[in-house]
């Protein structure tokens, strides 16, 4: 069974290669940052290996639990996308992503969705109907981490060419149109690496979209650029005066990241920093407002609570500014 189990992991992990910015063809602003960016992309396919070749999840944890704090989030992803390959990939009930969400993965459930996206975009869209998603607010994460994957790994149609799906078939129930936004929000995050934490180039790949996606777009880099990091303080000052109007939106998204990190207890330096300029506020009182606007996410006819939450997130920091 080990044997078995060793070479899972071996034919469903992806290459660490492909993490590699001179591979993906990234900008590289020097070589800290294309260390932190890459150490990044190593940690998840390091979680997703540990959940390729566990038994089941709760075996995976106790690897997990031992990749660095400023990193551990990102192995959890990875996990996740393993788990939720397995889910999809195998005969009878999915139950490796919920057994996931039921130990020590709930603690990182923001990034369990969006590794279940990263799986969505390598599954067969037969079989979306295996992912294991069920918080009807968090589930927009899904394809977050969806729209993270396109863009990281087909960045010229979904970047450069600036691609948006017309109509996307998940979740099926969706009758406001939102998933394509959700997606947005993903490549948004997918920018940060895209454009190697340099905040001007990253200014400069959002303004290559349209007008009215660039909100969602500063959304996800302002969630990259607080969790994962990667930007001098004077830098990020610099991001958060050119994002102009969406400075709402750029805080609401490393606000997203302050509470994925407060609720799994993996707070670095660098997201102080981060919700300092962003935000105003330390990473523990941002993530309390993004508990706080919980109760304002109500759906309407045009949008989920998702974004009735994200909405009310954005116009507490335009309050606070």
């Amino acid at each position: 069974m080990r044997l078995l189990r060793a070479l899972r992991r071996r034919i469903l992990t992806p290459n660490v290669r492909e993490t590699r910015m001179e591979v993906r063809g990234f900008t590289v602003t020097n070589d800290a940052a294309k260390s932190l960016l890459e150490t990044v992309g190593s940690s998840f396919l390091e979680g997703y290996g540990y959940a390729a070749e566990a038994p089941h999840a709760a075996a995976a944890e106790p690897r997990l639990e031992t990749v660095p704090t400023q990193f551990r989030g990102f192995a959890y992803e990875g996990a996740a996308m393993a788990l939720a390959m397995r889910d999809g990939l195998r005969v009878g009930r999915p139950r490796h992503v919920a057994d996931l969400l039921a130990g020590r993965g709930d603690a990182h459930a923001y990034m369990a969705y969006v590794g279940v996206g990263w799986a969505m975009a390598r599954l067969p869209r037969f079989r979306w109907n295996r992912l294991y998603a069920p918080d009807p607010l968090l589930r927009w994460l899904v394809l977050d981490g969806y729209g993270f994957h396109q863009a990281y790994f087909r960045t010229a149609r979904y970047v450069y060419a600036a691609y948006q799906p017309a109509r996307f078939p998940w979740p099926g129930d969706d009758r406001t149109g939102y998933a394509a936004r959700a997606i947005d929000q993903g490549i948004g995050r997918a920018l940060w690496f895209v454009g190697g934490t340099d905040v001007d180039r990253v200014g400069e790949l959002i303004g290559g979209f349209a007008p009215e996606r660039r909100a969602d777009l500063y959304a996800g880099a302002g969630l990259a650029a607080t969790y994962a990091g990667g930007a001098t303080e004077a830098e990020l000052v610099r991001f958060h005066y050119a994002a102009g109007r969406h400075q709402g939106q750029l805080a609401q998204g490393s606000a997203f990241a302050a509470g994925a990190r407060v609720r799994a207890g993996l707070l670095v330096p660098h997201n102080e920093v981060a919700t300092s300029v962003f935000c105003g506020m330390s990473t523990t009182e941002a993530a309390k407002v993004t508990d706080a606007a919980l109760s304002r996410a109500q759906p309407s006819a045009t949008h989920p609570a998702y974004e009735s939450w994200r909405l009310a997130i954005a116009e507490e920091f335009r309050h606070r500014r």
